[in-house]
């Protein structure tokens, strides 16, 4: 406090979330070990993570080596499983395992960078749209609700017939066609803010909009956005693996679980564990990444949060 005017200094851009970082930090984890699905999901995904970072140190075998005379060997336990291949290999004797381990990196990154695309667009947009709102809203807005008109893997399937498979053109892809859920939000955040008293007082100091916009609006509407990307990514995952499952995404040269699962479909009577095995994987990340979802919702929300 002043010693001269006695009036509290408004505080500077992230100033006045400083202090109770580190604490927060502790709570979140504790509410998160606290809560034993969200829990276990999280220790799944690190250990995901390190699987993809690790994955030409462990994995057993080159994911790409052709050796067709063991191919369609089962998993280990089944009658004519080898003790080198200990989920099988595909039509082509690759190693499964081996191809799993890769395969999660692809998902990961496309995850997370869609995602992270999809999240900027959104959030710029429904910043500027809520905050002058008028003409500019409208044009915005209307965008969005033309995009929200057409379903989202018939969107994607056009845009990738027409730019062709690839791992840059699927990120694009699932990142542009997914910015409208975080506009929307961000404009309803921004329009209920925008007149708070904080609002006025950054305006009465002079502060330049993106200042505003940024260091003030955003940092206070960032809960719901949080879990929203949360659940985007589990989103990406499965779409990424729905485009390279009907060839329209990551190409055949990359390993990638809805590859595989495309490979795996003509296979199922005689070598279920082709298409079983990515399969689950595919559903064991994506509940994972919902389960700490459904946490961050309750744990954001002031409503249901309750700290020990």
């Amino acid at each position: 406090m002043s010693a001269q005017t006695g009036v509290q200094p408004y505080p500077a851009p992230g100033d006045e979330f400083k202090d109770d970082f580190g604490p927060e930090w502790r709570k979140a984890l504790g509410s998160l070990i606290r809560v034993r699905p969200a829990f276990v999901g999280a220790l799944f995904l690190v250990g995901l993570l390190f699987i993809a970072i690790a994955a030409p140190i462990i994995a057993p075998m080159d994911p790409s080596k052709v050796d067709v005379r063991l191919r369609l060997k089962p998993p280990l336990g089944l009658e004519g499983a080898r003790s080198q291949n200990l989920l099988g290999t595909d039509a082509l004797g690759r190693d499964i395992l081996s191809r799993l381990m890769y395969g999660s990196r692809i998902s990961i990154i496309v995850g997370l960078s869609s995602v992270l695309i999809s999240g900027v667009i959104g959030i710029v947009l429904g910043l500027l749209a809520g905050y002058f709102g008028g003409k500019l809203d409208d044009l915005i807005m209307g965008f969005a609700e033309i995009q929200l008109a057409f379903p989202f893997i018939l969107l994607a399937i056009t845009i990738m017939a027409v730019l062709g498979p690839g791992l840059m053109n699927t990120i694009v892809v699932l990142g542009i066609s997914r910015w409208v859920a975080y506009g929307r939000i961000v404009r309803g955040q921004v329009l209920a803010v925008r007149e708070m008293e904080y609002i006025e007082a950054a305006h009465a100091l002079g502060y330049p909009v993106y200042r505003v916009l940024f260091f003030q609006i955003l940092p206070n509407i960032t809960s719901p956005l949080i879990v929203i990307a949360s659940f985007a990514v589990a989103g990406n995952i499965i779409s990424e693996a729905s485009l390279s499952f009907l060839g329209l995404g990551v190409p055949p040269s990359i390993v990638t679980w809805g590859g595989m699962l495309a490979e795996g479909r003509e296979y199922l009577r005689v070598s279920w564990w082709m298409a079983t095995l990515p399969g689950l994987a595919i559903m064991a990340t994506v509940l994972s990444i919902n389960l700490i979802g459904d946490w961050l919702r309750d744990y954001l929300d002031p409503r249901v949060r309750t700290d020990p």
